[in-house]
């Protein structure tokens, strides 16, 4: 039987955040194609490189398989590998040498590739799928070890003919999403996933998707595999899959990796109904947006279903900035949907983004006044990051220098000419941070003095971080006003 290795190229360690807080995914979208392939009678492994420190070790794994293709295969459902990562993008082509070098044939489906399918062809793959990619990875692979060589038929490919680059036609986008066999979890090592969640003391957590696709307008956001469209499971299958993950690997929070939750009519009231009804016990948390909180009774039936935490994409506390990112939310409706979320205990945290063109002081401070009066329980902090293919990277193209990319998730670095420098930004979101953790020690005080006998640890903690922070974040203003002039 010809036998299909998988491999995913992005490292946990150069996502600093999930790695320090010890945190890790395993890679879901890789997950699903597996799922496919198998279910159509391939014989298939898989290299989870997540948790390695190098890509070394997959020569281990092709010597032991023999495997006939190899397929460079990321998550799509990881917001992150939608950036191109130096890292990942130099694992990807250490794979692929080593895969050619074996005499494999090479297929890669990534962010990444797809913006740069030149870039993989020339390092040696013979395949790069663009798009949403499990059918045409499907179909490509049957070619494959049916010795055929009509690849300009296979919708969604770029390849490589008489040395000259060739694209075929997009592929339709799977409309249903049912029509996909759950992902192979079986291939992945949950257990090693669940060691370094309990290493970190944090509550083991699986990601699910349950949608494909964005159909609004952000001019910052990429869409590189899923696209401006929309598609879900139906509420009964990501039941049964949170059932099947209950049952085989005791999981009982899950962080639901969509793009946007939840936003097609009824879903979530649907999705409330049935788990009420299974007498389901689970937490998850989720993204979405300020506006579509408020519609109806979306936020108590997401309360009702088991949610714990929302992650807003609030961007910026001035609405000039908001309308300049074609946003399509106002600051009101960040404030009203955090109101509403803390009404019900849920915990809110909000997507920070600096750097946007035309940002000032004024719009900087405006930010910070909203999260030190609203306080957030949560921040991600970023800088303003040029994907190819949107409105954003096409206004700042001109000015990429010979840096294009992050490094690393942590990097932050400016890829464009700012309104202030890239030492500004760094230690801008440093101290967005001491603020953050400012206002929640304030909190914890309150409750410390209003009932001191009924202390907990993590009000003494809040407070101790606070005493120290309030100092330090003096010299970090002062700081910052000394790299406001500096160029």
């Amino acid at each position: 039987m010809k036998k299909v290795l998988f491999a995913n190229s992005y490292f946990y360690p150069m996502d600093k955040k999930q790695w320090n807080n010890k945190t890790p995914y395993p890679p879901l979208g890789t997950l699903y194609a597996l799922s496919l392939l198998r279910n159509n009678d391939f014989q298939v492994s898989f290299f989870d490189v997540s948790l390695k420190d190098n890509v070394d070790e997959i020569q281990t794994i092709i010597s032991k398989e023999n495997p006939d293709i190899l397929v460079i295969y990321d998550d799509g459902f990881n917001y992150l590998t939608k950036m191109c990562l130096t890292t990942m993008r130099m694992a990807a082509f250490e794979m692929i040498k080593i895969a050619k070098k074996k005499g494999l044939q090479v297929i890669v489906s990534s962010s990444d590739s797809t913006d740069h399918y030149e870039k993989y062809l020339n390092a040696g793959s013979d395949f790069v799928i663009y798009g949403e990619a499990e059918n045409t990875l499907l179909e490509l692979i049957r070619s494959l070890f049916d010795n055929r060589q009509d690849f300009e038929n296979i919708d969604g490919i770029y390849f490589k003919k008489d040395n000259k680059i060739e694209k075929t036609r997009p592929r339709e986008v799977i409309k249903d999403l049912d029509q996909l066999p759950m992902p192979a979890w079986d291939l992945v090592d949950i257990n090693s996933y669940k060691k370094i969640w309990k290493k970190g003391k944090h509550r083991f957590t699986m990601n699910i998707a349950t949608t494909r696709g964005c159909p609004f307008h952000c001019n910052w956001c990429a869409k590189p595999i899923y696209g401006q469209r929309y598609n879900s499971h139906s509420p009964e299958r990501v039941v049964e899959m949170i059932e099947y993950l209950q049952k085989n690997y005791n999981v009982e929070r899950f962080w639901m990796s969509d793009d946007i939750f939840g936003l097609k009519p009824g879903w979530v009231q649907r999705f409330r109904d049935i788990v009420k009804a299974k007498r389901l016990k689970f937490n998850y948390y989720i993204q979405s947006r300020a506006d579509l909180l408020l519609k109806d009774d979306t936020i108590e039936a997401l309360y009702e279903s088991g949610l714990e935490e929302v992650w807003i994409g609030a961007e910026s506390g001035s609405q000039r900035i908001l309308d300049e990112m074609d946003k399509g939310i106002s600051v009101e409706q960040i404030i009203l949907a955090t109101e509403k979320l803390k009404a019900y205990n849920i915990k809110v945290a909000w997507f920070i983004q600096y750097g946007y063109l035309g940002e000032t002081k004024e719009d900087i401070q405006m930010t910070l006044d909203l999260i030190k009066k609203y306080v957030p329980d949560s921040i991600g902090v970023s800088v303003s990051y040029p994907l190819p293919g949107t409105i954003f990277y096409r206004k700042v193209q001109s000015q990429l220098g010979k840096k294009k990319n992050w490094k690393d998730s942590d990097d932050l670095a400016m890829l464009f000419k700012g309104t202030f420098n890239q030492e500004f930004y760094r230690k801008l979101q440093r101290y967005t941070h001491k603020i953050l953790s400012i206002e929640h020690g304030k909190k914890s005080m309150r409750k410390i003095l209003k009932n001191p006998f009924n202390t907990k640890s993590y009000d003494v903690f809040n407070v101790i971080k606070m005493l120290v922070y309030i100092p330090v974040s003096i010299m970090d203003k002062i700081t910052l006003s000394k790299l406001e002039n500096i160029k």
